[in-house]
């Protein structure tokens, strides 16, 4: 093992690192993580594996498939890292977005058909949400996070609002909410310096205000799910802090849904107790190019194909 596990975080990443294929590489070489994907298909009643590895991309980016399909494939590389190593844990988990929910099940917190079966859920609930009040998010480049809290505050009105969703990593900050309050946000903030302000292409204003039609139901869905106290240190999204038993992971993952991720905090969190080897388990690298920005001197490996695991050994 080239790693050492007691100073290793593993993270999760979230919404938008979706792609065609993945997983099916590992489901091919690793026979637990082909059982995972036949297991997720059978729990939901569909083929979401064929979405995942053949499409059609609007099938996949989907946000009611997106999300357990990224639940999936961090799930079943964790499985396969877990079968290969059984003795061995890693320091932290934590996850982004959708990612803290992975995170969790990864910890023991949840079963993985409660974990799928939320974050199904919670695709279909933000997707509603989407169609009963429509809203947009917006990238902001080059601005740090006080003065884009200002600049939010300015361009809110008390039925348009807009707040930061993502506190990616120092300079990349999204910002969420009504449309017209986004636009005059976009506007303010290249006013404070921004270098770049970038709608993004999306319908759905994830972690904001604009989730509060589905808010009870999510709430529901997450008081009916049987939780266990995390086995793992998870840090959560809401407070970038450990949630230490059942209570405090329904909370997070409540609170969540229009919350802004903390993401830059929780991997300062991380880092400042002795974490300094991130592995990103699942789909992509996204958060690994995140963390370079927030911390120095830290080692980022991926984990999500056969190529990753022999990279490992």
């Amino acid at each position: 093992m080239k790693i050492d596990l007691q100073n290793t975080a593993f993270v999760f990443p979230g919404q938008g690192s979706q792609t065609i294929g993945m997983g099916k590489d590992l489901a091919a070489q690793y026979p637990i993580a082909k059982q995972t994907f036949e297991e997720a298909d059978s729990i939901l009643g569909f083929h979401l594996s064929k979405a995942m590895w053949e499409g059609p991309d609007s099938d996949l980016n989907d946000t009611i498939n997106t999300q357990p399909a990224l639940y999936l494939h961090s799930f079943a590389a964790f499985r396969v890292f877990s079968h290969l190593y059984p003795s061995l844990k890693p320091a932290s988990l934590a996850g982004h977005s959708l990612g803290e929910l992975s995170a969790l099940a990864a910890s023991g917190a949840l079963s993985f058909e409660e974990g799928l079966r939320l974050v199904r859920k919670r695709g279909e609930l933000m997707k509603r949400a989407g169609e009963l009040a429509p809203g947009s998010m917006a990238a902001i480049l080059g601005v740090d996070i006080p003065t884009l809290d200002k600049v939010c505050a300015e361009a809110s009105a008390p039925d348009e609002i807009v707040q930061v969703a993502n506190d990616n990593c120092p300079g990349q900050v999204v910002i969420s909410g009504a449309k017209p309050a986004v636009e005059r946000a976009m506007i303010g903030a290249k006013s404070a310096g921004a270098k770049r302000a970038l709608p993004l292409a999306v319908s759905i204003a994830a972690h904001s205000p604009l989730m509060a039609s589905i808010q009870q139901e999510w709430n529901d869905a997450v008081a009916s799910a049987n939780f266990s106290a995390p086995k793992l240190t998870v840090i959560g999204n809401v407070h970038a802090a450990p949630l230490t038993d059942e209570d405090s992971a329904r909370a997070d993952i409540i609170a969540q849904m229009q919350s802004r991720v903390r993401w830059t905090e929780s991997v300062k969190y991380m880092a400042a107790n002795g974490v300094n080897t991130f592995v990103e388990v699942g789909t992509g690298t996204v958060l690994g190019g995140l963390v370079k920005r927030i911390t120095d001197g830290v080692a980022i490996m991926p984990l999500g194909n056969p190529q990753d695991f022999s990279a490992l050994e």
